[in-house]
Order: C-alpha cells, then structure tokens, then sequence
C-alpha cells in the first residue's frame, strides 16, 4: 500500500507500507537535486528512510526508530510525513544515521527541535562527524540558503557503534547494526532486520532513479543506474567496498534496500556478484593512482570523484584515502607503489585542514619526484589550502599533471564535466609514460602490433564519421564530439546501428540509454579539415565546436553541413566491452547531404590501435 503524504514543489514523500509497524518513507524528485557527478544520467533520485514503531504493543512505550533519514533538502515533505506518523513530540526517536554530511546534520537539528526525546545511533567515526558538524558554520553560498536552521539546537545523545551489534525492537523485529567505514563515507552504518530478511544497505547498491515503485521490476531495468553509481563513487574505494561485500553475503537476505532507488528483491544475489566483477575487474589495472583528500561539506568530495572518474577510464586505477580517518601507514604504503599523486582540500578559517597538512608531509616525505602529481579543492571565502599544496610541492620537486584546480563552494555541471575530462587526460599521460618506458625495454619494438591475428584484425575497414552530442538542461549547454569508424547497420526494424565508445572519450557520458546524438559521415577526397578539427587534442573542458559551421538536427543535435550524410540515433542500450562501450542506437532522423558523393573510409595496418 502506498499512500501520498504531501507535495512541494517537485518534492514528495509517499510512505509504502512494508510490514505492520514497518513503512518506509521515500522522497522523490524527479529533477537532478545536485551537480554530483553519480546524479549525471538526470534521471532525478528517490531518498529512503525506514521507520520503525511499536504502536500495535499497546504493553510497551512509545518508542520509533528511524533508519537512515533523508537530507535537510526533503525537510518541507519529510517533516510533515513524519509527524503524520509520529504526531506526539514526546514519542522517543532513535535515529540510526548510516552517513553523514552537513545536509543531513542539517535535518537532525530540525527533528530534535519537533521531538524532545532523541538518540541518535552512529558507528565512531560517524560521532566525531556528527559532533564537528553539528557545532560549524556553514560559509554562505551564492546558492538560496534553506530556511531551516537551527545554529543553538541542542546535540542529543549519541549511541555510538564501535562493532556490530543487535537492537532489539518490539514485534519481533531485530536490527544488526553492521559499521561499514570506507573513505567516502567514514561514518557508514548499515542496517540489517533479521526477521525480515531486509537488509538497509545506506550508500551500497544505490541507483539515483526516481521512481515511487517500491521494487525494481527487473535486474535489467536499473542496471544502468547502478552501475554508473558504483563507477562514481564506489570503484575508487574497491578494497573496503569488497571486504564490506563479503561480510553482507553472510547474511540471510531477502530483500536490499538502499538509500537511493527502487528495493532489490529476486536478484540481489545477482547485484552482488556484479559488484565482486566490477571490483575484480580494476584489480588487474597496471597503473595506479592514489587520491588523498579531506571534504568538510562533501564538496572537496565532490571534485575528487569526478576527477577519480575520468582517470579510471582510461584503465588507470584509483585508491581513494580519507586522511582524516585512514591510517598513516596504510598511505604510505600505498604511495610507495603509485604511479601518480592527487591531493584535495577544503579551505577552513583560512588554512588546510591539520589531517591534509600531516598527509602533505607523508607525500613530501614518500613520494617519488618523477611521478606527476595533481591538486584541488574547493572554498567559499578563500582558498589558501590549495596555495598551501602547491607551494610545498612546487618546492620538493614534483611534477604537475594539471594545473591546481580551485573551485569555489561546490562545482557546477559544466564544471563536472572539465573535471572528467582533466582526470582522463591525467590518466592518459601515466598510461604513455609507461608505454615509453615499455618501447625503450624491449628495443623499440611494440610485439603485440606484429602478431599476425592483430594484423589480421586490421584490415576490417569502417567508414569515417564524427560523433556528435549535445545536451541542454535548465538552459546550461553540455557538448561533444569524436571521431568514429567503428560503426555497423545493427537492425532493420527498428533502423539500428552500433557504435564502439572507447570508456575515455569525453563523449562518452552523453551516450547514456535515452541520449540522442548524430553521426555524421564525412565525403572522401573531402574529409580532412574535418578529421584536423576533431583529432587534435582537446584542453579539459574545451569546445570541440570553436570556429566550425554547425546546423542542428530535430533533436538539436549538431551538423556538420559538409558531411556527406548525417543520421540521428537515440542510445537505446549499452553493453560493456573490454576497454569499449557497445552502444546500440535506434535511428529516427537522417539526410544525405551530396548524393554523388563517396563515403570516406578508415584503412589500418593493425588491429591494435586506430
């Protein structure tokens, strides 16, 4: 049963009842709440929280216990929901919060000052969390501040969680409260009900989808959204994700629930084994980055995972360390082995965070002068902290793989995408390095490019294209392009084609299921300018469009007038192929441009390379 509480805006809250005494609040948004980069496939988010009560036991106190509680930017729907629910202020609520961020800490000030009887249950790192945040000020943005505040609210007492431990609630339910730290989100706390079977799993298995479904349909059906999701934010932290997902399959699941998107119930298993793959898969990278960073508001966080996202696809490994929570010798260790360094910090008072200076001395300390290193971080009225990093590193010698990245308060979707892009490029630059040092090993002699089945390979032969994208959301303008020639005719009915992505082009993220795009193929004899314009290297964030005549197809797409033909496709699947995105598109417009012309066509002597 799903009921309707209230709505605002484009907000809402609908509460789906689960068993007797057991709902589950869930706010919906169907826009994109954040310029994060795990919200970029703009399929807006759903935020679940799972309240529990004993108001059947008419032998026992009031008492309710609320399970991960949505951010403070729900608060006009989520309040009223609750108290809907839970009308008497006295009624006693334990809040078991499975991470934690100011936006969060923001609506625990507001439900202590609705109800007088709280006790919020955090794993240890969660606490100190809690308790510096609780007591900060906030540096104003340019952004429309919330309405809901409360700097003197009272910090109501916390139940810390130092291991795994039971509550026991009335009605037969038992939650086992699992502490699983990793270093985006130190304070993890997942909640597992026994008789249930459900297991509240917080940050893991999330997909940023909204739907009011209390279920996906299928596996299919949010694989997509999961998977990007995992990309984003989970595959940098990969060996504590890992160890968390083996103690979760001990469990006697029968249902997973995470903070973000539909429940899974007939293929959790399955959603485990694809985390184990997509974890397995980033262990036999060759090179390796490590990324260390301090966020105070998540967006230092923020800037790191969109930069960890476009090293990572270019088969470049990253090892995220949260310096304010992870060991000092698990870092050194881990910077002994790298192959390059990316360090971030707020800017707090006018200085870096002490965990981000003591983690400055170990790369100063450990690292290797040869290897590039990188810096950013965000701050609202100042930035000294990145001026801090660049300076010491500038003096001990390093070498810098980008410019030092300086972003005030949080980075905005363009922003994003540069951020992308600056991590690729980083990634590549690691990846020829070793590719040099390779050639100078074996004599100058690259031996997979005379092997005879790669040669063989060669010789397949596609037509000359450029790939174009463009999105439009909220009047910003998001672009791209690429060269392309491995193209085939897919299907006839629908009209189809494929399309191979290499997982580092920029393009790429505009490819998702549902993105329209257009393929323009170019005219031999008459190919060139256009082939200069789209293989010259780009800048990150640069527009591949400068000084080139553009029309646009019925979906705005851009044209290129002096193609020989152009075809508009919308993304309708997506398979994973090694170091390539298979795309299959559904074609719905197209036009030959010079009937008498000759499609231009890509020869190769090898297989190994374009």
């Amino acid at each position: 049963m799903t009921a309707l509480i209230k709505q605002a805006t484009d907000m809402e809250i609908i509460s789906i009842q689960i068993e007797a005494g057991l709902i589950s609040l869930r706010g919906l948004s169907p826009k994109r709440l954040r310029f994060e980069l795990e919200y970029g496939l703009e399929r807006g988010s759903t935020d679940n929280s799972f309240l529990f009560t004993n108001f059947l036991d008419i032998n026992q106190d009031k008492t309710a216990v609320l399970v991960h509680p949505p951010g403070a930017i729900y608060a006009d729907v989520f309040l009223p929901a609750i108290q809907d629910t839970l009308p008497n202020p006295k009624t006693k609520l334990q809040i078991i919060v499975g991470h934690i961020n100011p936006n969060r800490v923001d609506l625990l000030k507001l439900l202590a000052e609705n109800y007088s009887d709280i006790e919020l249950i955090t794993s240890n790192p969660g606490s100190k969390l809690i308790k510096d945040i609780w007591e900060r000020e906030k540096p104003l943005s340019n952004k429309k501040e919330t309405d809901h505040k409360s700097s003197i609210t009272k910090l109501p007492a916390i139940n810390i969680i130092r291991q795994e431990q039971e509550l026991e609630l009335s009605m037969g339910y038992k939650l086992k409260l699992i502490p699983a730290p990793t270093p985006r989100w130190p304070g993890g706390l997942i909640a597992f009900e026994e008789k249930l079977g459900l297991l509240m799993s917080d940050k893991f298995f999330a997909a940023h989808i909204c739907t009011n479904e209390w279920a996906e349909r299928n596996r299919i059906s949010t694989e997509e959204e999961r998977r990007h999701f995992y990309d984003c934010l989970m595959a940098p932290m990969e060996n504590q994700v890992d160890f968390i997902i083996e103690r979760l399959s001990e469990l006697d699941i029968n249902t997973i629930a995470p903070c973000h998107g539909p429940a899974i119930e007939t293929s959790w298993r399955s959603l485990l084994n694809d985390y184990r793959q997509w974890g397995l898969a980033r262990q036999h990278y060759f090179l390796k980055v490590v990324l260390i960073f301090a966020s105070a508001y998540g967006n230092t966080a923020a800037i790191a995972d969109a930069i960890a996202n476009g090293i990572s696809r270019t088969g470049v490994k990253v090892e995220s360390f949260n310096c304010e929570f992870d060991s000092t010798n698990e870092l050194i260790q881990a910077i002994k082995k790298a192959d390059g360094y990316l360090i971030g910090s707020p800017t707090l008072g006018g200085h870096a965070p002490t965990p981000i200076v003591s983690a400055l001395g170990t790369l100063l300390a450990e690292g290797d002068r040869s290897k590039q290193v990188g810096i950013f971080g965000s701050y609202g009225w100042s930035g000294e902290a990145i001026d801090l990093l660049e300076n010491k590193l500038r003096d001990g010698g390093f070498k810098f793989g980008f410019d030092p990245i300086k972003i005030k308060f949080s980075p905005d979707r363009a922003m994003v995408k540069k951020l992308e892009e600056t991590g690729t490029l980083f990634g590549r630059n690691l990846q020829q390095a070793q590719k040099r040092q390779q050639r100078r090993a074996s004599g100058g002699m690259n031996i997979s490019r005379s092997d005879p089945g790669v040669l063989a390979l060669g010789r397949i032969i596609g037509s000359l294209c450029i790939l174009t994208a463009r999105k439009e959301i909220d009047k910003e303008i998001i672009s791209s392009a690429m060269v392309a020639s491995w193209i085939s005719q897919a299907s006839f009915s629908p009209p189809g084609i494929t399309i191979a992505v290499a997982k580092d082009r920029a393009v790429e993220t505009l490819l998702h299921c549902g993105d329209h795009f257009a393929l323009n193929i170019l005219a031999s004899n008459r190919h060139n300018k256009l082939m200069r314009q789209f293989l010259q290297p780009f800048s990150p964030g640069a527009d591949r469009f400068h000084n080139v005549k553009i029309d646009k197809s019925p979906h705005n797409q851009p044209i290129l007038p002096e193609s020989l033909a152009w075809l508009e496709g919308c993304v309708e699947q997506r398979m994973e192929c090694g170091d390539h995105w298979l795309i299959y598109a559904v074609l719905n417009n197209g036009k030959v441009l010079d009937k008498d012309g000759v499609t231009a066509v890509h020869h190769r002597r090898t297989g190994a390379n374009y």
